[in-house]
């Protein structure tokens, strides 16, 4: 099989959009920025990322010589959340948004099955920030046992529970009987979220025992098309989870951010030939949605730190790709996803004169490069494979 990369690394910067979006009038996200705007209010600097060309995507007056290709990517899809930007970088175009709960909570008929069918009623049932409603509610579960359902502005049906008090396997079950409710067409939301935490009330600390119920993708994407082809598709942190283990060939498990960057590093030591598909979630799940620049901005230091590294153990053989999913602008009102443009950063030791490239016309063109890379048939997007020199 021809390739011109024997592996690619695609990284998913969760959230980190770069503002423009064409249509952000559709969405009423008015001029957001994530990167932009964390940037200048905290007075941050990302030297490392900076000499990938990322910043040049959002200032005109940046110069200097940078190592790796840039370009901004669109998002043609129907919807400005995880898993509506997963699926479009693997070739799934979302036209009909999934289903949010987020301005009544879930309907009562919901609600009575899934009490009915796990035999423990239900706390909350509306839409709120994961840490804020298990102090409102955490007191009354650790009492009666009571199950904490709450949504966001994803279309997600989120179950938190303390670990002492339902167990992992229980919560798991729970969240597996949510998912066989959900699959009616008026209740269908993306995805089930097991959210367990513990410790005390004023100090409950969710844990990294998450785990993502998601639906199949509507169809076949890049990832079913690798592995169909014996190529290794290894999934790291929350992919596995979106992709509902659909084309993945090994899932590994994150704790957060800097744990996702040593599993990177320590894939890269690995021999295989294929995809290495990783999200660090952190900017998004910690800081976009709580709106706190200042632990955005520590996050994305965090990953500037640790860039250089991983750059300096790939082969002249390994592709890394940096992006994006949504924005989830922590200066803006609310606490809502924010519709952006991604940047896409685009490395290898061998390039000779890397440039800023044309923007991408929709995020199905990352697919479509990987595929094209291992000369693999795609249905959407353009490959820019041939522009890396």
């Amino acid at each position: 099989m021809y390739r011109k990369y024997q592996r690619i690394f695609l990284i998913v910067l969760d959230s980190v959009g770069i503002g423009n979006a064409r249509d952000e009038d559709k969405f009423h996200d008015y001029g957001v920025n994530t990167l932009l705007h964390t940037l200048k209010s905290t007075k941050g600097s990302l030297p490392n990322l900076e000499k990938m060309g990322l910043l040049d995507l959002i200032y005109k007056d940046k110069i200097g010589s940078r190592d790796s290709y840039y370009m901004r990517a669109n998002c043609l899809s129907n919807g400005k959340d995880t898993l509506t930007g997963h699926l479009e970088m693997m070739g799934v175009i979302t036209k009909k948004p999934l289903k949010t709960f987020t301005e009544t909570g879930f309907p009562k008929e919901l609600i009575d099955e899934l009490e009915r069918k796990t035999g423990r009623k239900v706390l909350g049932n509306k839409s709120a920030s994961g840490t804020a409603i298990i102090e409102e509610f955490g007191k009354e579960h650790m009492k009666t046992g009571n199950i904490i359902v709450y949504t966001s502005a994803d279309s997600v049906l989120q179950i938190a529970a303390h670990e002492e008090i339902i167990p992992l396997n229980e919560l798991y079950k729970i969240c597996q009987i949510a998912r066989e409710i959900t699959l009616k067409d008026e209740w269908k939301v993306g995805r089930i979220i097991a959210r367990p935490f513990i410790g005390k009330l004023g100090n409950f600390i969710r844990t990294a025992n998450r785990h993502d119920y998601a639906l199949d993708p509507p169809q076949k994407t890049i990832l079913d098309t690798l592995k169909e082809n014996n190529l290794s598709v290894i999934s790291i942190g929350k992919i596995s989870d979106i992709f509902n283990n659909c084309g993945i060939t090994s899932a590994i498990k994150t704790t957060d951010n800097l744990d996702g960057l040593k599993k990177i590093e320590a894939a890269i030591k690995e021999e295989f030939t294929g995809l290495c598909f990783a999200n660090l979630n952190d900017f998004d799940s910690k800081y976009g949605h709580r709106r706190d620049p200042f632990g955005y901005m520590q996050a994305l230091k965090e990953v500037d730190d640790h860039i250089n590294t991983i750059k300096n153990n790939l082969t002249l053989n390994d592709l890394l790709i940096i992006t994006a999913d949504h924005g989830n602008d922590p200066t803006y009102t609310g606490t809502d996803h924010t519709r952006e443009m991604t940047p896409l950063l685009v490395y290898n030791k061998n390039f000779q004169e890397p440039h800023r490239l044309n923007d991408l016309e929709t995020f199905a063109s990352i697919g479509a490069t990987i595929a094209d890379n291992f000369n693999l048939n795609y249905q959407i997007g353009t490959s820019f494979l041939e522009q890396l020199k």
